[in-house]
């Protein structure tokens, strides 16, 4: 498990928070090093809510208070010398860093698994299953969860594009129409461009499904929401376990939409495969 449990049992709380607690959280996983020397009208101030917000916040944690609360974010940070959202100490070994991050890495992925909710899955699947075009919007990191998940999607014979330009998405969105669908994809739920392109798409009756953190713009503002929530430090690193988490649910949704294509669609599949085997080195029989 991930060695600062109080910066996971926050993280987790979020999806059943108030809107307004939410901003505690966030700004608090963003800042915790600041946070310890806050007084409870400094937290309010820079996480625009009131100060009962910040009571109802550390009550939500099952904490007496606000003081309680900067104990225990002093013991979290103490504890967390932070590379993304691995602890990584001065002297680790290569074999360490190998552990932290694989373990790190499936903890997080496993309970992004446990909290998601079918429902949204299912929903996405039929969307997607009655869709004659699919297009996949993310910027950064999630821009390359966007070109694997149409590479995923070409092979189950969409019409399907990535784009990773805010200009071609918003292009490519005003010419889309209410039989095609768009995921958008965001580790922060809060990019700008992002938004105004899932706008034009949905302005063209086009579905959108989201693949982000709950209680952000971008899965309110999605017809379809997949909610993913990780926790990450991104001021060091790009983000990194909510991308393996993006395109574990890519996959999820790829293989129910070939489920729905039923057993004859393995055929095409297999000539798909097929039709890259030539280019490969073929392995020899002595080897």
């Amino acid at each position: 498990m991930p060695t600062n449990t109080f910066l996971r049992q926050i993280q987790m709380a979020m999806p059943t928070l108030r809107k307004s607690e939410v901003k505690v959280a966030e700004y608090v996983l963003k800042h915790r090093q600041a946070v310890v020397h806050m007084r409870i009208v400094d937290l309010a101030q820079e996480a625009q809510v009131s100060e009962p917000t910040i009571v109802r916040f550390c009550r939500a944690l099952n904490l007496n208070g606000f003081q309680e609360f900067k104990v225990r974010m002093a013991q979290a940070n103490a504890a967390h010398h932070s590379m993304g959202q691995f602890s990584i100490a001065e002297d680790d070994t290569a074999a360490d860093i190998l552990k932290k991050i694989f373990d790190t890495s499936v903890n997080q992925i496993m309970t992004v698994r446990d909290h998601m909710d079918p429902q949204q899955v299912a929903a996405a699947v039929n969307a997607l299953s009655q869709a004659n075009r699919v297009e996949f919007y993310g910027f950064g990191a999630s821009g390359a969860v966007a070109m694997d998940a149409m590479h995923k999607f070409f092979r189950l014979q969409f019409a399907t594009v990535a784009y990773s330009d805010p200009h071609m998405q918003s292009m490519s969105a005003v010419t889309l129409s209410k039989t095609d669908v768009v995921i958008a994809i965001s580790q922060s739920g809060r990019t700008k461009d992002l938004l105004h392109s899932m706008e034009k798409a949905q302005e063209q009756g086009a579905k959108v499904i989201s693949l982000a953190p709950p209680n952000t713009p971008v899965s309110e503002l999605a017809d379809l929401p997949i909610h993913i929530q990780i926790t990450e430090d991104t001021d060091i690193f790009t983000p990194m376990t909510s991308r393996i988490a993006h395109l574990i649910v890519i996959d999820t949704l790829a293989v129910g939409v070939a489920q729905r294509k039923g057993p004859e669609f393995e055929e095409h599949l297999i000539r798909v495969k097929e039709s890259i085997s030539e280019l490969r080195i073929q392995e020899h029989p002595d080897n």
